[in-house]
């Protein structure tokens, strides 16, 4: 374990690949957390002053079920997305029956431009809201759509942005992760030339349905402190690009032949992106982990001191994104982002599981930081300092949330009613608002009530937003 915290003197480590089944037992049982081979830190007193060992239990039980599920569950998730796309692969259903009894059958293939994954499925829109082109709401509804679209595939995400969107494909990124030794970070990049100065959008692909590995650093409550700057989620790091052995060294030799990580690569794509158009402006984007890797990319870009980049920096638009770091490094980057004019949205919807992990408690640290843009079912918005129900698992909000799923799946069949047809929600969706009925916190965590709170939500006058010119702080109605 030495190899993952030379470059740190204070860290947490949860380790559940480490942990038996005794272990979990035991760590019930016991009065202190002494160092164990799936539980490290180098602190004493963190080590024997936990008062919460039930939260560390959840973290690590949970984690430990997902690496018992994570390939029967990617078996289940490329089955269900094969199945979903078998109609469009085949001319629709009566040709498929007609394929299937003549043994003609096409299968999808995964890597082609028609091929969706089961996110997609779950939200089928992918033309632009036209009527907020030059709307204050302009960059958040393209941000929230380039994080849904950065759930496919490349060709996918070719043919959006060109034919659909009319704007510059600029890569589409598989990144490398250097702890798991696996690509496990997506991302894209593509640029408006519609607007004025061109906009260029960076979307950080979020934790997929059928992800064990994703969701495993969504309950993961590991962290590095950095001298200065504070406690940051260790998960969410590795996947934008930490060095195991140096940790964030400004720069970094080239990697293994046809690897790259992701917080360098996108860097200097953007230093060369800016130079070539010198007025561009830039956002981060994401939801889910998406977010969580937006905003850590605007916190390295801090770290390094890239003026250039962070003085182009228009905004940090997250949706669904969980806690990365602790208060510490909250007053770190609200500093850094005041001093650069850099704005962040970090959007939150009803009850989604998501933005309230991991805990934060005053044991585990785990705090947003800026206003939380939330939105309840009916799409009206609040400004607060932090999400109702911040820790999820309260027994007073158990029939809440039940009650609010029952009136979202009412409101799936009134709502195209009211305001057209393009909120109508596909069958994939509707079984996701009944499974809401029994996980109401998971399917609110889905891109839909995204998209469509960006198109429908509405936020007290007196709050600003980042418009689609230079310097407009524009604002809602």
């Amino acid at each position: 374990m030495a190899d993952e915290v030379q470059f740190c003197q204070n860290y947490l480590l949860i380790k559940p690949e480490q942990a038996s089944c005794f272990d979990l037992l035991r760590l019930l049982c016991s009065k202190t957390l002494e160092n164990r081979d799936f539980f490290r830190t180098p602190v004493e007193a963190e080590a024997v002053r936990f008062r919460r060992r039930w939260i560390v239990f959840i973290s690590l039980l949970v984690q430990k079920v997902l690496l018992w599920l994570k390939r029967p569950l990617a078996a289940v998730g490329d089955a269900v997305e094969l199945l979903l796309n078998y109609p469009a692969a085949n001319g629709g259903y009566l040709r498929l029956l007609f394929n299937l009894l003549t043994g003609r059958l096409v299968r999808p293939d995964k890597s082609s431009a028609g091929f969706i994954s089961v996110v997609g499925y779950t939200d089928k829109r992918w033309n632009l809201d036209r009527s907020i082109r030059n709307h204050e709401k302009y960059n958040a509804s393209l941000a929230i759509m380039a994080s849904k679209l950065s759930y496919e595939n490349e060709s996918f995400v070719r043919n959006i942005v060109t034919h659909h969107w009319q704007m510059e494909f600029v890569e589409f990124y598989d990144f490398w992760n250097d702890f798991q030794e696996l690509n496990t970070t997506y991302a894209m990049m593509f640029r408006d030339k519609n607007v004025n100065p061109n906009l260029i959008v960076v979307a950080f692909r979020g934790t997929e349905p059928f992800d064990a590995d994703a969701w495993r650093t969504d309950v993961d409550i590991s962290w590095y402190e950095f001298p200065g700057v504070g406690k940051i989620h260790g998960g969410f790091m590795k996947a934008l690009g930490l060095q195991k052995s140096t940790g964030w060294p400004k720069e970094i030799p080239p990697g293994p032949a046809g690897k790259s990580f992701a917080y360098y690569t996108i860097r200097e794509r953007l230093k060369t992106l800016i130079h070539e158009n010198g007025d561009a402006k830039f956002i981060l984007t994401g939801h889910s982990l998406g977010g969580a890797l937006a905003i850590l990319c605007a916190s390295v870009l801090a770290i390094h001191q890239e003026e250039l980049l962070l003085q182009r920096l228009e905004g940090v638009y997250t949706f669904g994104q969980p806690r990365v770091g602790n208060e510490q490094f909250g007053e770190y980057m609200k500093g850094k982002m005041t001093s650069y004019d850099v704005k962040y949205f970090r959007f939150v919807y009803s009850n989604d599981v998501v933005p309230r992990l991991p805990y934060d408690d005053k044991t585990f640290m785990f705090k947003h930081f800026g206003p939380c843009l939330y939105f309840n079912s009916c799409y009206k918005g609040q400004v607060l300092e932090e999400e109702p129900n911040k820790n999820y698992f309260s027994v007073l909000y158990v029939v809440p949330k039940i009650l609010n799923a029952v009136y979202e799946l009412i409101r799936s069949f009134i709502l195209p009613w009211r305001k057209g047809e393009e909120y109508k929600e596909g069958w994939v969706m509707k079984l996701f608002r009944v499974a809401a009925l029994v996980v109401p916190g998971l399917i609110n965590h889905l891109p839909v009530d995204y998209v469509n709170l960006t198109r429908l939500g509405k936020l007290p006058s007196s709050i600003h937003l980042q418009g689609q010119g230079p310097n407009q702080n524009l604002k809602h109605d």
